[in-house]
């Protein structure tokens, strides 16, 4: 498929998806969602694919919103579909088994906040603006804002920021953990690669599990979670990824993984 919204590219086991619409702020549109969707199919059949990162094309935005347009045509039911299947794409990036991380280049606002918080690692650059100001156009966030910001951020600051509206900048959403880390606008991609990269240096077997078993820990009880995790602790102690890391660990050298 040739994309029109977006740029998909690979660096060795690393993919980057660009968001690519910098004349409207890369602002979520239809067509920008099904290439999303599209996107993410390919990702999840490529077994070579270990790492993911999502960011915008242009300095000003990662993401500014869904677009206006299309939203305002929206009535109660297609409204109801508008807001599903936004959802059905973040969550298909939310329960990808490889980590994924939001490098936001500038504006996150709308279902561009959303689309960061569905990722897994949030690195912000300096300039970069998160908000969800979706009260001030009269509706609410419907591509899971009311849902993931509360677990990042707790209830009292979730809801001051959805019906206030506000922006708020970098540092405060590193502050109240919004955001994992913060870069230059110049250096943020080089510093989501390096990190992943160096991530996937360790188990990749493991780190796709700890995934699934921390995304996990949002659906289960406690109880249910750790048996969960006691199972799939299990299925790692089968891998040979995960004798040859114990046995480098007592040899004191450097682990040769496999992936198997």
């Amino acid at each position: 498929m040739n994309y029109e919204t977006i740029i998909f590219e690979k660096l060795g086991d690393i993919a980057i998806l660009k968001l690519n619409r910098p004349d409207k702020l890369n602002a979520l549109n239809r067509k920008m969602l099904y290439e999303i969707d599209d996107c993410i199919k390919k990702i999840e059949l490529d077994t070579s694919i270990y790492g993911l990162i999502i960011t915008g094309s242009g300095e000003k935005a990662f993401a500014a919103g869904a677009d206006i347009n299309e939203l305002h045509e929206c009535d109660k039911q297609s409204g109801k579909l508008f807001s599903e299947y936004g959802s059905y794409v973040f969550k298909r990036i939310e329960q990808l088994s490889i980590p994924v991380i939001a490098a936001v280049n500038g504006y996150a606002l709308g279902g561009g906040c959303e689309l960061a918080m569905a990722c897994h690692i949030r690195f912000a650059a300096e300039n970069a603006k998160f908000g969800q100001p979706e009260v001030s156009l009269g509706i609410i966030p419907g591509y899971g804002g009311t849902q993931r910001l509360p677990r990042l951020v707790g209830k009292a600051k979730a809801i001051e920021l959805t019906i206030s509206g506000d922006m708020i900048g970098a540092q405060e959403a590193l502050r109240i953990g919004l955001v994992n880390r913060i870069y230059s606008l110049n250096e943020l991609l080089d510093k989501s690669i390096e990190f992943l990269t160096n991530s996937l240096k360790k188990g990749k077997i493991a780190i796709k599990t700890s995934i699934d078993c921390i995304n996990k820990s949002q659906e289960l009880s406690l109880l249910d979670g750790l048996n969960y995790e006691s199972q799939r602790f299990g299925e790692v102690c089968g891998t040979k990824d995960f004798k040859e890391g114990t046995k480098a660990y007592l040899e004191k050298r450097l682990p040769h993984f496999t992936y198997e």
